[in-house]
């Protein structure tokens, strides 16, 4: 496995983390595919009883790799492709690459409980909200951050938010693209607690979580999530239809570009 996730078992606990914090813990095809290796190794492990996911350095996860953000437009100006192991589907899954990093956490039979400081941006903030629990720092930035880039969430966050927020506050956070901290993100139903200091306080609560029954821990994660399960297929095939339709398009190229060149965006309306 990738050692740009590490995993420590220990007493029925999985400690996961992300283990890139030069880049924040930045998302490139190489991320995408450590992070869902891990969630499907701990799939099918009858030894654990609770997942901790949080991320090494500086921040829980920045969101896309600002390279792998510039790549989606090349040099001709023609349409780019986001980054390609992010789109790629694979046989049995509904899911592709880049939402599987996410949804993978709520196909694990355990509680996953994300403990999240410095960022959690864009693909980051999708990646906890698969976690079943989020404990976060107050200061932590999150954003749903994808139309900033010219894009649509496309890892699962339409189905994760569902049931989190209100669908009014869902269309504000999706389509402001705005940063919120986690003082509001546990106001309006994105973060469950609060924490100064997250990691320790994920550790102790997956110490309470076993002490009861795993049986019927996982049977009360399997129950909660038919809730969503449903429509979950459709939803995430949605998502790869409109995201594919923005990529490489002008307003997503002239967002990425007048970004990198720090100037106002000059969009046209659509067709």
């Amino acid at each position: 496995m990738s050692d740009r996730v590490i995993i420590n078992i220990s007493d029925g606990i999985a400690d996961v983390r992300f283990n890139r914090p030069e880049k924040r813990n930045a998302l490139d095809g190489e991320q995408f595919q450590a992070i869902v290796d891990a969630g499907e190794s701990l799939k099918t492990n009858k030894k654990i009883r609770v997942v901790v996911l949080s991320g090494e350095g500086a921040s829980f996860c920045a969101g896309l790799d600002l390279a792998s953000m510039a790549g989606m437009v090349n040099a001709d100006g023609q349409k780019g492709e986001r980054q390609s192991s992010a789109s790629d589907m694979e046989d049995g899954r509904i899911t592709h690459l880049g939402q599987q990093s996410a949804w993978v956490w709520q196909e694990v039979p355990v509680p996953v409980i994300a403990a999240v400081h410095g960022h959690a941006l864009g693909g980051g903030c999708q990646i906890a909200l698969g976690a079943d629990i989020r404990i976060a720092h107050p200061d932590t930035k999150f954003s749903v951050r994808e139309t900033y880039w010219g894009l649509v969430p496309d890892m699962a966050g339409t189905v994760l938010l569902q049931g989190l927020v209100r669908l009014d506050i869902m269309k504000d956070i999706v389509m402001s693209a705005r940063i919120f901290d986690g003082r509001e993100a546990h106001q309006i139903g994105v973060v469950t607690r609060l924490s100064d200091n997250p990691y320790e306080d994920a550790l102790a609560y997956a110490q309470e979580i076993c002490k009861r029954s795993p049986d019927a821990v996982r049977g009360a994660k399997e129950l909660l999530n038919r809730m969503t399960l449903d429509f979950a297929a459709a939803q995430f095939a949605a998502e790869r239809r409109i995201i594919g339709s923005l990529i490489g398009g002008h307003n997503q190229r002239e967002a990425v570009m007048s970004d990198f060149e720090k100037r106002a965006p000059a969009y046209i309306d659509p067709a």
